[in-house]
């Protein structure tokens, strides 16, 4: 059983994978100035443990303040952190990437740099396929003002460094995309039988109108803007229980046999983020391949899970924890 939210408030922008038996989340610490990892061997019971601070910022420098949605990744046989971060200034936000020293994802990690992603970066994420090939996807400006966000595509020569230009992928073009500000941003990489899709998070983080989209790679092209078709719609929104979907990423249970998709929420439609807290649900694929997130469970809720779910079951868990007391 999930008992929504995992994680409380002043939670947001969540990362979490499994290895070897254990659920791992990353999150930002010390004031934006840090980076913790939760350890836990269930999805639900990973509020229960505190996590270890791997890595401080330094005093000073350009990765010094506003450490932004961290993300841990085990490539290669080895870990790595990627995560936005500048010296204080918003305009210097940049990608960074942390490898780890031990075979413990709890270890010690050595600053790797920079990502040369060509101007203003954050919310970056690897995207690796099964043959191998690596790029590397996050939300940039155009130019150097803050201004609109788009997604960009760069290859990999390796797990910190980029092999390439980047590739505008996706503006946001359409109305639910620019909800108070023009914004596509979070981008996560989902595969499924051989598809590649990005689900990216579009509008003003801080408003109600937070929502998820979807990229559907058409041919194997990663580099190809043609090759991305975005959907007209969102694919995961807000409903009268719950505000402000977004940043979310993907994780399966330890039997590999169910997915789940973690995500932030608002807990009113006040705009800010301090009232933002994360929570996990499962979902299901359709007929074509394609992912299907239902609805987003109501806050306060306990969700079961079920070996093969379907959205039609979204139905039955619209009831609060306060409700099944009752």
């Amino acid at each position: 059983m999930i008992n929504n939210p995992i994680l409380p408030p002043h939670s947001a922008d969540p990362w979490m994978i499994f290895h070897e038996g254990f659920y791992y989340y990353c999150q930002s610490a010390h004031g934006d100035t840090g980076i913790r990892i939760r350890k836990s061997s269930t999805l639900a019971g990973i509020a229960q443990d505190e996590g270890i601070v791997v890595w401080n910022a330094p005093e000073r420098g350009m990765n010094a303040r506003e450490v932004w949605a961290p993300e841990i990744h085990f490539i290669n046989g080895k870990f790595f952190i990627y995560y936005a971060a500048d010296d204080g200034d918003n305009l210097n936000h940049r990608m960074w990437v942390l490898e780890s020293e031990t075979a413990n994802p709890l270890g010690r990690y050595v600053c790797r740099g920079a990502l040369p992603t060509g101007g203003w970066a954050i919310d970056g994420t690897p995207l690796i396929l099964a043959d191998g090939r690596m790029f590397f996807v996050w939300s940039g400006w155009r130019g150097r003002r803050n201004g609109q966000q788009n997604l960009y595509i760069a290859p990999m020569n390796n797990p910190f460094a980029l092999g390439g230009r980047r590739v505008l992928i996706c503006e946001p073009d359409q109305k639910w995309e620019r909800v108070t500000m023009p914004i596509c941003e979070g981008p996560q990489v989902l595969q499924n039988n051989g598809k590649v899709f990005i689900v990216y998070s579009a509008s003003a983080s801080w408003t109600e109108d937070y929502c998820l989209g979807l990229l559907t790679n058409t041919d194997g092209d990663m580099l190809n803007p043609a090759s991305w078709v975005k959907r007209p719609t969102p694919v995961f929104q807000k409903t009268e229980h719950v505000w402000g979907l977004g940043h979310c990423s993907f994780v399966k249970s330890p039997c590999q046999t169910r997915d789940f998709i973690v995500y932030h929420a608002k807990s009113s439609k006040k705009e800010g983020w301090a009232d933002r807290d994360v929570h996990a649900k499962q979902f299901a694929w359709t007929a074509d391949g394609l992912p299907d997130f239902g609805v987003p469970a109501p806050r306060a809720s306990t969700i079961p899970f079920t070996p093969d779910w379907s959205p039609a079951d979204d139905n039955l868990y619209p009831k609060t924890r306060n409700e099944l007391a009752a």
